[in-house]
């Protein structure tokens, strides 16, 4: 049975995208019942099931097989397999299901199983979507080293999706589709609509197998990746070993000695294996594009740091290519003198050879990486003989060469050149810096990490393995050239000595030579001939040929590096006006721009031949950027983020810090004003970029360290007792939408800026479902429109039934340790009016509940009003219309935050017309910089102008944005609440904007004790060493106020009076408990004072404040449970009507000024 269905499932064809759907439906109609052909699919192809849970089957090694094999061999079709580099697992897991039979039940799926199969892992996984929905026992097959998985969920229909790496991608990500797994809400929220109904289980609107398959796979035909020998050890070698190997190499023996030239070399390999280690660490922390040293920087350290280096790095490399091609100039030129075939001077010739040479190392270039890498190879070959022939050639000692100083290998040679010798001024370190440009290069192969089939095992291996193999060779031909050639020879045939010299100790005495003749100017020898190398080896064209290959695969290897650095940086967009440098062309998207850009500056470079400056600022640019390699790992795990987990173990963050420091130390010692210069270059492209603020976002270790000191911080904090001396009002401002209150934000902004905490709390209402969906956007949006316009405040958005338990539930967890809220800041509610009562009693409950959880309460009041949500939805559709049609949002976003003209965040929507406005507008960005007008006057569509009402308004809510210039905050600290009513005006002068404004402060007193209080009170000024301007005494407080104010205060409450005298008993008091905000004719008589004290007060300021830029005032306070709403909102009302911007205070009772040290 099981063979005949294995048959059918291989003549089975994948249907189309269609059929899958048509499948898929047909399979929810059949509800759970055998579909057609539901006998013929048992199960997948695989090894007979047992009773064991698991079977695991050894794979053949090999690349992944072909698609239409696997096709054949599995009968689900859609999966093509991938190569050998992506199979990691070689071991393939069939998993059973114990309790099935041989036969398994029907299956419903019908034909549609072979077909519905939806791509995953860019090619890693196959997952049939019929599986999803199959419900008999079945027999799992999974195949790790094809990473090819037929599964089914567990026997239930289910949208839950299992581990997949689909769902890990990057957008951009070019190594297969990103999926997206099924999101909280659509496991986990009540259905609005069958599941399944789109025919993708996975909750993907994602593509079929079929399109999936063929999105992905032709993108990978033709295009060249490089495995760790060909992309990174090749590369690597050849940059490593330049023109020093074969140049100064010997002349370094020369002067430091065998043991000091293996010290100077082991000193080079220690700072390049350390970065060697610390590049292996950050190339294997997720994957590596291209980007090379740029990208690896960037995304470890972030932008500022990447940005600085990517764009240095770039320019030494293309400045490289330069040194290169004249040093291998100068080598062609040195032969045609030999020759005497000098086309016109030895500087022109230079500029003519390397102009030429960098022409035709571009057309190798553009041609494409699988060009230049062919080149590179044949150009290893050639060094590789090269440095043979040198080897050979020390053992054949010619009696020819013995004149010229090389003897062969002898003991008295290895003595005498095994101390150091330094002459013409020259010390260690000064040979140290000519040497360590040779080591340099180990970033050759990491710099094309876009163009590597596994960039994070090729780049660890490939480039630790060359600088071993490198160091090697370095330290056996400074050896071997240190035992076989002497210091100092003349060339000269007749030096042989004939008879034994008593004085001479030289070793050349020792051979019968004596060279003294001619020291400390001889011509030949270690010190004096930079061509020891090719005098010593069996064939010299070839050392020529060597030196040739070393400076061209060098400059060839910059060539390519440069483009493809400076193409990545342009790609992030980090210097907007290099974004044309981003295209790329081709299958392997060359950067064609960017190597005309570097051909260009390594001409102009070849054409100044004078390359002696540049190599040491280009030296010291390499070296900047691998201390920031070492610098990022020791970064990243000091920050301690989960993210951070390299592949690659072997590293030690202190190591890396030391590397870091070795860097920086070699810098000054290969040239310090170069150092000085590479400093001040990537300090001021920093700062450029840390100004500029690209819109990334890589998840840096900078990021990391900065929450993780801000954390420690604050648990440090919270063990910390208060002190009245560090009291901050730390604010919650009840804005809504933080965007939709501007004047309110700016005032407190103002005296919490870099002092205290300041939180604009959003209260949603409204269906539940609807808001927590909009709480999550919010959050984000609201967030950056506060960083956009320089606010230094958090956003904190709750649900709640209403305003109060909004209003609760953000007093009592709002902030974290010590950083916590301790001053409600609100809105005055300009409408209570016209409003719903029980708004009013919410509003004032607020209030009640603030002083229970011991807040300090802050009211601010502007006569024109504070909510601006209505305009400014108006001014977002006009600026927005052409770019975000929202007709479809409208409907969604119905909000039920705001009430227009309500100043605080209490909300029903008008109506659904006047809301969609700004619906549209919450949907857009939202947010402009204050300095922008509101309204823009040159949009295109004709707008209603402006009433003059809302024209004021919106005047008023940027006044706060303004210098103050020198005008008054008058304070009027009737009663003490424990300095916050003082203190508040205090931090206003302290700032930019309020620095020329006086304090002028006014006091409660008794007439005939006028002089007295006014010099206590300055008294206490003083010892609270705040400065003020004035201070005023009124006597005349307790004074009845006129009679056209109490009779406009009692017209005012009438609508809200409950009258209880004029009706029965019973009514009244239903209606007291229906309507707990009415005012009781024995309540107005019980507060009259008070009512009075209200409504002469603000007499007082008519009279005397009128003129002040802000009045910072007292606020009344109401016994809970005795004043009703009403009567307090009326007392309020009463008092500040009509009067320039004011701020009713009160704080907690607790002092928040002291004049103890």
């Amino acid at each position: 049975m099981e063979g005949k269905q294995q048959q059918q499932q291989q003549q089975q064809q994948p249907p189309g995208p269609a059929a899958m759907r048509a499948a898929s439906d047909e399979r929810r109609s059949e509800d759970g019942k055998d579909g057609a052909g539901g006998e013929t699919l048992g199960r997948p192809l695989g090894p007979t099931p047992s009773q064991s849970r698991f079977q695991v089957d050894l794979v053949a090694e090999g690349a992944g097989r072909p698609a239409e094999e696997l096709r054949k061999a599995s009968g689900e079709g859609g999966a093509a397999g991938k190569g050998s580099e992506e199979a990691k697992g070689r071991f393939r897991v069939n998993f059973v299901d114990p309790s099935a039979g041989d036969e398994s039940p029907g299956e419903p799926g019908g034909s549609s199983e072979g077909g519905n199969v939806s791509f995953q892992n860019g090619g890693d996984t196959v997952m049939s979507e019929g599986s999803l929905h199959s419900g008999g026992h079945h027999h799992y097959y999974y195949d790790t080293h094809t990473n090819t998985y037929y599964l089914r969920t567990f026997g239930h229909n289910t949208m839950d999706a299992v581990p997949r790496i689909d769902y890990y991608r990057h957008t951009a990500a070019d190594l297969g589709e990103k999926l997206i797994r099924p999101s909280l809400a659509e496991l986990h929220d009540e259905l609005d609509k069958e599941p399944f109904e789109d025919g993708y289980a996975n909750g993907d609107e994602g593509t079929p197998a079929g399109e999936a398959t063929a999105s992905y796979t032709p993108d990978s035909k033709g295009v060249v990746k490089f495995g760790w020998i060909k992309g990174v050890l090749v590369r690597c070698m050849l940059n490593i070993w330049g023109v020093m190997l074969f140049i100064r190499l010997s002349w370094i023996v020369g002067q430091a000695g065998i043991g000091l030239s293996v010290v100077v070399i082991g000193m080079a390999t220690v700072v390049t294996t350390i970065t060697g280690l610390s590049t292996s660490a950050i190339a294997t922390n997720g994957f590596v594009r291209g980007g090379g040293a740029y990208y690896l920087i960037s995304r470890s350290l972030g932008p500022e740091f990447g940005g600085a280096i990517g764009l240095i790095f770039a320019f030494a490399n293309a400045v490289a290519v330069a040194m290169y091609v004249v040093g291998f100039a100068e080598t062609v030129v040195e032969l045609l003198k030999e020759n005497g075939a000098l086309m016109i001077d030895e500087m022109n010739d230079i500029r003519i050879i390397g102009a030429i040479t960098v022409v035709i190392l571009l057309g190798i270039s553009v041609a494409g990486m699988e060009w230049e890498s062919k080149a590179q190879i044949v150009l290893l070959v050639i060094l590789i003989l090269a440095i043979g022939d040198f080897v050979i050639g020390t053992f054949i000692p010619l009696d020819s060469k013995k004149p010229k100083g090389f003897f062969g290998y002898k003991a008295e040679i290895f003595m005498e050149n095994f101390g150091p010798d330094f002459r013409h001024e020259e010390t260690f370190f000064s040979v140290f810096a000519i040497f360590f440009p040779a080591a340099t290069g180990i970033l050759a192969g990491a710099n094309i990490s876009g163009d590597l089939a596994d960039p994070q095992s090729a780049i660890p291996k490939g480039t630790l393995l060359a600088i071993l193999i490198t160091t090697l060779v370095y330290v056996g031909i400074a050896v071997s050239v240190g035992s076989c050639v002497v210091r100092d020879a003349t060339g000269n045939v007749n030096d042989t000595i004939v008879t034994e010299l008593m004085n001479c100790t030289a070793a050349a005495c020792k051979l019968n030579y004596d060279f003294s003749s001619c020291q400390p100017g001889c011509q030949y020898g270690l010190m004096n001939n930079f061509q020891v190398m090719s005098m010593v080896s069996g064939f010299a064209p070839l050392i020529s040929a060597g030196i040739f290959s070393a400076t061209l695969s060098s400059a060839l290897a910059s060539l390519v590096s440069a483009p493809k650095i400076f193409q990545a940086l342009c790609k992030d967009n980090i210097y907007p006006g290099f974004q044309m440098f981003a295209k790329g062309y081709g299958k392997n998207n060359e950067p064609l721009r960017g190597y005309l850009l570097t051909f260009l500056i390594a001409l102009g470079f070849i054409l100044i031949a004078e390359l002696n400056v540049i190599a040491p600022i280009i030296s010291n640019f390499f070296l900047a950027s691998y201390a920031l390699i070492n610098f990022s790992v020791f970064h990243a795990s000091l920050a301690k983020s989960p993210g951070w987990r390299p592949a690659f173990k072997y590293y030690n963050m202190w190591i890396s810090l030391l590397g870091a420091i070795l860097c920086c130390i070699v810098m000054f010692v290969i040239n310090w004003w170069a150092a000085l210069l590479t400093y001040v270059i990537v300090l001021g492209l920093y700062i450029y970029v840390t100004y500029k603020k690209p819109d990334v976002n890589w998840g840096s270790s900078t990021q990391a360290l900065t929450y993780l000191n801000a954390l420690q911080h604050s648990i440090r904090l919270s063990g910390v007792e208060d002190h009245v001396k560090n009291f901050r009002p730390q604010c919650l401002i009840m804005t809504g939408a933080p965007s939709a209150r501007p004047a309110l934000l700016h005032l407190v902004h103002a005296f919490t800026k870099n002092v205290g905490l300041m939180i604009c709390g959003h209260v949603h209402m409204g269906p539940r479902r609807q808001a927590m969906k909009e709480l999550s956007t919010d959050l984000a949006k609201y967030q950056r429109w506060l960083i956009k316009n320089k606010m230094k405040a958090f956003y904190a958005p709750v649900h709640a039934e209403d305003l109060r338990d909004g209003g609760q539930y953000l007093m009592q967890a709002a902030g974290l340790g010590r950083m916590r809220p301790n001053t409600l800041v609100v809105g005055f509610k300009k409408n209570w009016r016209q409003s719903d009562m029980r708004d009013v009693e919410t509003y004032i409950n607020l209030f009640h509940d603030a002083f229970d959880i011991q807040y300090g309460i802050v009211v601010i009041r502007l006569k024109e009003g504070l909510d601006i949500s209505h305009l400014q939805g108006q001014e977002e559709l006009l600026s927005s219309q052409e770019k975000s049609p929202c007709a479809k949002d409208v409907i969604v976003k119905v909000d039920y935050s705001k009430k227009a003209e309500t100043d605080t965040s209490i909300a029903f929507a008008p109506s659904f017309s006047e809301r969609t406005s700004t619906s549209c507008k919450e949907e857009d960005e939202d947010g402009k910089t204050p300095a922008q007008p509101l309204l823009k006057k040159d949009s295109k569509i004709q707008s209603s102008p402006l009433n003059l009402t809302d024209q004021r308004l919106l005047d008023a809510s940027t006044q706060f944005q303004r210098k103050q210039g020198k005008s008054n905050i008058d304070v009027w600290w009737l009663f003490d609440d424990g300095g916050l009513t003082l203190l508040i005006p205090y931090l206003l002068t302290t700032k930019k904007k309020w620095k020329d404004c006086r304090i002028r402060v006014f006091i409660g007193g008794k007439i005939n004790r006028i002089d007295h209080d006014r010099r206590a009170m300055a008294t206490l000024l003083s010892k609270f060493r705040i400065d003020f301007s004035d201070i005023m005494v009124l006597g005349d407080i307790n004074t009845k106020p006129k009679k056209e104010n109490i009779a406009a205060f009692e017209e005012m409450i009438e609508p809200f009076r409950l009258h209880e005298d004029d009706k029965e008993q019973e009514v009244a008091d239903k209606m007291k408990e229906d309507e707990p905000w009415r005012i009781t004719d024995n309540e107005l008589e019980l507060y009259k004072t008070k009512t009075y004290r209200q409504i002469r007060l603000n007499e007082l300021l008519q009279e005397h404040s009128s003129t002040a830029n802000i009045i910072v005032m007292s606020l009344p306070v109401a016994r809970k449970g005795a004043v009703s709403s009403a009567l307090y909102m009326a007392w309020l009302e009463a008092l500040s009507k009509d009067l320039p911007p004011i701020l009713l205070v009160r704080g907690n009772h607790q002092s928040v000024l002291t004049f103890y040290s």
